[in-house]
């Protein structure tokens, strides 16, 4: 074959496979944007103050809010970040430093099992660890059961991101003497940080809109809760009931729901990525 026709099938190739991805992305965006579209045609007209300050009225009264729980997710989500994180940041570290064994690779089957559970059996789980040791439901029942899902997402992209850092990085700061775990926490850690902050990200976004494990920790609450020892409200638990009525007030309400969670999950990490961001240039400066 003559190198001008290699040369023709090449570009040809290229072309392809670049029409076929761009494609694919306008495909996933699209549906992203329709999706939010949507949400936002659908319940913004219901968001408004009363609906973020207020809580759910009785039944077959018109208004109220879910203001109980819209506070009642963040202090779940707050704590299985402060309980999943670490722990999935560590294990994430024994893989890819020290996981090169048996019991590395049953922490990494593992981790892998858990991200295909679903996650109404991580609730029935929960529900047996936490809720009938205590024997009530609780805000902190519901937080390990997120905690729980959270921790093999982070774990395994935190030990796929380490493992990109080149060995010569490691070899460098051996050569000069640092120990590995001051190489781990240093120098591989601070390499792979902005992968590590993505799988974080992804977690939470996975748990965020969780309803199944809460239905059987959390339980739900229509009036105000701060006590991680009661029960509380979510947003999703509150947009199912709301679905599930026969009422088109809480219909709408759903709908402002599910947009108000949309804008919690978009708006955090937003947050956390302009904050990491900053970090990252003071740094260089």
């Amino acid at each position: 074959m003559s190198s001008s026709k290699l040369l023709f099938r090449r570009r040809l190739t290229d072309y392809f496979a670049t029409f076929v991805a761009a494609t694919l992305s306008a495909v996933v965006v699209g549906t992203l944007v329709a999706i939010f579209t949507y949400l936002v045609v659908k319940g913004a007209g219901s968001v408004n103050w009363a609906f973020l300050t207020h809580t759910p009225k009785p039944v077959g009264e018109v208004g109220g809010g879910m203001a109980n729980a819209i506070v009642g997710s963040i202090l779940m989500l707050g704590m299985a970040s402060l309980i999943g994180i670490p722990f999935g940041i560590g294990a994430g570290i024994y893989l890819a430093e020290y996981g090169r064994n048996r019991l590395g690779a049953l922490v990494r089957f593992t981790a892998d099992v858990l991200n295909g559970v679903p996650s109404i059996v991580i609730g029935l789980v929960a529900y047996g660890l936490v809720v009938f040791e205590q024997g009530h439901f609780s805000a902190f029942a519901g937080g390990i059961a997120l905690a729980i899902m959270m921790v093999p997402i982070v774990a395994r992209t935190t030990e796929e991101m380490l493992l990109l850092v080149p060995q010569s990085v490691r070899e460098a700061a051996f050569g000069l003497g640092v120990p590995q775990w001051r190489t781990t926490v240093s120098i591989t850690l601070a390499t792979a940080r902005a992968g590590i902050l993505t799988g974080i990200m992804l977690a939470f976004a996975r748990i965020a809109g969780e309803t199944a494990p809460l239905m059987f920790t959390a339980l739900g609450n229509q009036f105000w809760s701060f006590s991680a020892n009661q029960p509380i409200a979510a947003v999703p638990l509150q947009i199912y009931t709301y679905a599930l009525s026969p009422y088109d007030d809480w219909h709408r309400q759903a709908w402002a729901g599910a947009l108000v969670l949309v804008a919690l999950i978009v708006g955090t990490i937003a947050v956390v990525r302009f904050i990491f961001a900053r970090s990252a240039l003071r740094e260089v400066s």
